[in-house]
C-alpha cells in the first residue's frame, strides 16, 4: 500500500508520499497540468505497482484533479479541511507541505475510518451540474429582481404597477428592456406595446395595453431626468438578464427531465403519475431510479434532480439510512459530557446541495402528504420552530427515499401510512 497526500491549488499542488511502517518518504511539488500528473502517477506506481493499493487522501471530492486520479485507479479518500486543521499542532500553522504530509499520514493510518470516492456515471455527473447550476441560477434570478425592482422604484415607479406582481412576466421583462424609463414608454404608441405583447404571446394583448395605459396616466411624485437617464441602462441590463436565465432554466428544466426518464416528457406533466409520460422512454438511458425519485411527494423535476444528482448513481455506497441522512446534513449529533447531555441539531460537515435539496422537499411534501403534515404539527406542537420541524422531516424522508431505492419500488403512500401506524401503535 502508498499513502499519498496532496495539498491542492489552482496552479500547483503539494505531495507527500509515504508507506506503512515507515511514514512519510518523500515530499514534492508539481505543477496543474498533464506533465505534472503525469510524474505523479509515474512516482506512485513505481513505489505501488497496483494503483488500487494507492491511497490518495485531499481535500476535496471534485475538480479535474480529482476525476484524473480516478482515471489512473487510485483510491481517493476525499476529506474536510477541518479534519487537517485539527492534526496542525497546538500553533495551528498552516502550511501546504506541512498539510500535504497530514494527508499523507491520514491515508497510512489504518484505524481512521475514510470513506472512498465513488465517482458518478454521465447520467449522475451531468444531472449533479445542470442541477448545481440551476440552483444559482435561481439566486441570480432573485438576486436581479430585488436589484430591478429597487431600480423601477427609483426612477419608473408606474413599471411596478405594471407588472402587477409579477416582476419575472416575460412580457413585462421584454417591455422593460425595450423602452427602460417612463418618458420612453409614454413615447411609445398603444399599438407598440399591444404589438409587443402579441408578439411573446401575451394572452391578452389589449388587456395588457390597457393597463400599462393606466400605469403611466396614475399622478406620481416626479422623478429627477438625469437619475431616470441614468438607471436606464441598468434596468434594461437587468431585464435582459432575467430574460436570458428564464430561457437557459426552462432549458436544464427539460434536460432534468430527459435525464430521470431516459426520454423529454410531453406536454406539461410534472410527475410520473400525469397522463402524458416521456414519448418513446429509453430506461437504459434514464437516471437509475429516477422514477422512484419523481414517486416522491414533493418532488418535481427540478427538486428531485437535486437531491440525486447529490446522491450519485451508487445508493449503495450508504450502507445505512443513517449514513444518508448524515450525509445530507439532517441526522441530528448528541453530545454527551459527564452529566450534562444535548443535541446539535445540525451537523457542521456534510453536503450543503442535498441538505438544502431535502429541507425545500420537505417543505414541498407538506401539501402532498397527509402523514408528512401531521409529522410537521406535531413538532410544531411539541416546541420546535419551523426549520428544525423540516429538518425532521426531512430526516424521514430521506430514510423512506433510501430503503426505495435499495428494493427498487415506487414510493406508495398507503403502503407506508400503514407501516407508521403499526409501528406507533402500543404493544399490547
Amino acid at each position: 500500500m502508498l499513502g499519498v497526500g496532496l495539498d491542492w491549488a489552482e496552479d500547483r499542488h503539494d505531495v507527500a508520499l509515504g508507506l506503512p511502517g515507515k511514514g512519510v518518504i518523500e515530499q514534492f511539488r508539481i505543477d496543474h497540468g498533464p506533465d505534472g500528473m503525469a510524474r505523479l502517477v509515474a512516482r506512485c506506481l513505481a513505489l505501488e505497482p497496483d494503483p488500487a493499493e494507492v491511497r490518495v487522501v485531499l481535500e476535496t471530492r471534485h475538480g479535474l484533479l480529482v476525476e484524473a486520479l480516478l482515471d489512473a485507479g487510485f483510491t481517493v479518500l476525499p476529506v474536510n479541511p477541518d479534519l487537517v486543521a485539527r492534526r496542525r499542532g497546538p500553533a495551528k500553522k498552516k502550511d501546504d507541505a506541512e498539510d500535504a504530509r497530514i494527508c499523507c499520514l491520514l491515508a497510512l493510518d489504518q484505524f481512521v475510518e475514510l470513506r472512498r470516492l465513488i465517482p458518478h456515471g454521465e447520467t449522475g455527473a451531468e444531472l449533479r451540474a445542470i442541477a448545481r447550476d440551476d440552483d444559482r441560477a435561481a439566486r441570480d434570478e432573485r438576486r436581479l429582481g430585488n436589484r430591478l425592482r429597487a431600480d423601477l422604484l427609483a426612477v419608473f415607479p408606474a413599471a411596478i404597477d405594471i407588472a402587477d406582481g409579477d416582476l419575472a412576466a416575460a412580457v413585462f421583462l421584454h417591455l422593460i428592456e425595450r423602452w427602460p424609463s417612463h418618458a420612453e414608454l409614454a413615447a411609445a404608441g398603444r399599438d407598440d406595446v399591444e404589438a409587443l405583447a402579441r408578439t411573446h404571446r401575451h394572452g391578452w394583448p389589449d388587456r395588457f395595453a390597457d393597463r400599462v395605459t393606466a400605469a403611466l396616466s396614475t399622478p406620481r411624485l416626479a422623478v429627477r431626468p438625469e437619475l431616470a437617464r441614468a438607471k436606464a441602462g441598468s434596468i434594461r441590463l437587468a431585464a435582459a438578464q432575467l430574460l436570458l436565465l428564464r430561457t437557459q432554466r426552462r432549458t436544464w428544466h427539460r434536460r432534468m427531465g430527459e435525464l430521470l426518464l431516459g426520454a423529454p416528457r410531453t406536454g406539461r406533466a410534472k410527475q410520473p403519475k400525469d397522463p402524458k409520460q416521456p414519448k418513446d422512454p429509453n430506461p437504459g438511458n434514464a437516471f437509475p431510479g429516477g422514477e422512484i425519485y419523481l414517486s416522491m411527494p414533493g418532488l418535481g423535476d427540478r427538486l428531485a434532480a437535486r437531491v440525486a444528482g447529490e446522491i450519485g448513481e451508487h445508493v449503495e455506497q450508504f450502507t445505512t439510512p443513517n449514513a444518508l441522512q448524515c450525509y445530507a446534513g439532517t441526522a441530528p449529533v448528541t453530545r454527551r459530557s459527564g452529566r450534562s447531555e444535548y443535541v446539535v441539531a445540525r451537523r457542521l460537515a456534510y453536503n450543503r446541495y442535498l441538505g438544502n435539496a431535502v429541507q425545500q422537499w420537505a417543505f414541498c411534501s407538506l401539501q402532498q402528504s397527509a402523514w408528512a403534515r401531521t409529522f410537521y404539527d406535531t413538532k410544531i406542537a411539541a416546541g420546535k420552530n419551523h426549520h428544525a420541524a423540516l429538518r425532521a422531516l426531512a430526516n424521514r424522508w430521506l430514510e423512506i427515499l433510501w430503503h426505495c431505492l435499495r428494493l427498487g419500488v415506487h414510493y406508495d403512500e398507503t403502503v407506508h401510512t400503514t407501516n407508521r401506524t403499526h409501528a406507533l401503535k402500543p404493544a399490547a
